[in-house]
């Protein structure tokens, strides 16, 4: 089932985003779920926060895939949210 977990950083937290990224990487890779992920920018470019969509069996699950990131274990988020997705549209015809 998919989710897709969004999340806004809080204020001036890029170098701890920096510092947690390879981790938060790792993390990624090792779990497996992700199907389409990447930062929100602000208006100078800078990353300030993440939008990921995870293919796992059910909330619970979805909801603790995002409590064991890294990004989230460091407090790298001002707020953050576990939703259930459906995709209705599919421009790119990316397959989820």
């Amino acid at each position: 089932m998919l989710f897709v977990v969004t999340a806004l950083d809080k204020d001036n937290s890029l170098d701890l985003r920096m510092k947690t990224r390879a981790a938060h990487f790792d993390y990624a890779r090792e779990t497996g779920c992700i199907k389409l992920g990447g930062p929100f920018l602000d208006s100078k470019g800078d990353m300030n926060g993440s939008l990921i969509f995870i293919d796992v069996p059910d909330l619970e699950a979805a909801k603790r895939w995002h409590e064991n990131d890294p990004y989230k274990k460091a407090g790298l988020f001002k707020s953050s949210d576990v939703r259930p997705w459906k995709p209705t549209f599919n421009p790119s015809n990316m397959a989820f």
